[in-house]
């Protein structure tokens, strides 16, 4: 699999460790960026603050997106994403523990290709993991 970055931005670093360690189980050995808020995501994502020097030409494969984050909630990083020419096609999947309806639908009225609530249990976090990773990396064709 060539090296193509999976943006995953999570606050939560118990659910960091296990998406990598669920990456890493099922053989997806595509680069993962880390973010731990919104800010740190878009700076990421527009080559701005901390990233001013990142190469903006490359962007991620895919966007795994927390809604609950410090600085800029989950929400306001996927209006921006989809509001930028740069950004707007990019894979963004909505993996949050919220289970509130209110939640997804705005999370898809923003452009969120899919919405996944996170699995408490590990072996289904496991597999969720695998799952997105698979049809995201490998199956989905991409319009960017």
């Amino acid at each position: 699999m060539d090296n193509k970055v999976i943006l995953l931005v999570e606050d939560n670093a118990r659910d960091e460790a296990l998406t990598l360690r669920a990456l890493k189980k099922n053989n997806i050995a595509n680069e993962v960026v880390v973010t731990r808020d919104g800010v740190e995501a878009l700076d990421y994502l527009f080559g701005t603050g901390t990233y001013a020097d990142r190469d903006v030409n490359v962007m991620p494969q895919l966007i795994r997106l927390d809604l609950k984050l410090p600085k800029v909630d989950g929400l306001q990083v996927l209006q921006r994403i989809r509001a930028d020419e740069r950004t707007k096609r990019l894979p963004v999947v909505v993996f949050t523990s919220s289970s509130e309806q209110e939640d997804m639908i705005k999370s898809y009225d923003l452009g969120a290709n899919s919405y996944i609530r996170k699995p408490v249990d590990f072996e289904q976090f496991l597999e969720a993991t695998k799952v997105v990773g698979l049809y995201w990396l490998v199956l989905n064709q991409s319009a960017s």
